[in-house]
């Protein structure tokens, strides 16, 4: 073999598929945590699905060859986080990263006053986003602009707080449980939060607890990966991948005969028995085995969305 293919193939990594739940370290982005991951397991294509902030810990689910095809439906899944929130100061940023742009005098709050506060922000809500996400505004991330000084209209976004609960009240911070649905700004609703409470508020720690099916404890550090590298080889890290095919655990089942799979395959609408009457559906075959997602159509058939290449 020529030694420059060889070691263009050894570059491309390993064909992997499935998905690594990683525990997020504070102090990088989630695309940096996904490259050492992707380094350290040797693979050859990656994707994250969804991003933590460089502050943030926690679930961060990262999707190896075919499973990559399924992590829109990850970024769509609900979130739950722990934050704890700093009163007294408003920042820049909306976290602890950020300048001090505004102070407050100290307040002494109940519970009482923190649960009254708490309740306004349960259910749909609508929240600006900040300019310092990754929103973008004419091709540019909002934060590249904020970072160079601009400042641009952001219009209001509906999101959900499934739950918001106060787990500590001390002398200046909160630390609340948060389970929202997807586009929640955490940092906007700690500022929203101060605001209500007449004191100003920042993030000084976030934790995602879980992210759609997934939750910490089933999400392993980069150090421990490259521990398991080092001692266990590949075999070890590819233990840790879970099918893809969790990533959709939550969608109906179907499963469709070889026939009928035939023509799915081809990307052709079919009918089959006992379909529900609208959404999502996850198809195996006969065997039990994932072959992909599916929608119901308006007609009542099903059209293939997303395909597993093999099985």
């Amino acid at each position: 073999m020529n030694r420059a293919v060889g070691r263009q193939r050894k570059a491309r990594g390993r064909q992997v598929d499935g998905i690594l739940l990683l525990d997020k370290p504070a102090g990088i982005t989630s695309n940096q945590a996904l490259q050492r991951a992707k380094a350290i397991c040797g693979v050859a294509k990656a994707g994250h699905t969804g991003s933590l902030d460089p502050l943030a810990t926690g679930v961060l689910p990262l999707c190896f060859g075919e499973a990559t095809k399924f992590s829109h439906y990850l970024l769509n899944a609900d979130k739950r986080y722990q934050v704890t929130l700093k009163l007294g100061a408003r920042t820049t940023t909306g976290d602890v990263d950020g300048e001090v742009i505004e102070t407050f005098a100290p307040l002494q709050l109940t519970q009482e006053r923190v649960l009254s506060a708490l309740s306004h922000f349960r259910g749909e809500i609508e929240q600006i986003p900040s300019m310092y996400s990754a929103l973008k505004h004419q091709g540019k991330p909002l934060y590249e602009l904020a970072r160079a000084g601009i400042e641009v209209e952001r219009p209001p976004r509906r999101v959900t707080i499934h739950a918001l609960e106060l787990l500590r009240l001390g002398e200046d911070e909160i630390e609340l449980d948060v389970r929202c649905s997807k586009g929640t700004y955490i940092r906007t609703l700690a500022e929203d939060l101060g605001k209500a409470l007449g004191s100003g508020a920042h993030v000084v720690q976030l934790r995602r607890i879980e992210a759609g099916p997934y939750e910490i404890s089933q999400t392993v550090t980069l150090d421990a990966l490259a521990e398991l590298r080092e001692q266990g080889g590949y075999p070890a890290l590819d233990a840790l991948l879970l099918p893809a095919s969790s990533s959709v655990s939550d969608f109906p089942q179907v499963k469709l005969n070889e026939t009928t799979l035939y023509y799915f395959r081809q990307g052709q609408p079919i009918m089959a028995p006992q379909l529900p009457s609208s959404g999502w559906v996850r198809i195996v075959d006969g065997a039990g085995s994932f072959i992909g997602v599916g929608e119901i159509l308006d007609d009542g058939r099903l059209a293939p969305r997303r395909l597993v290449a093999s099985h």
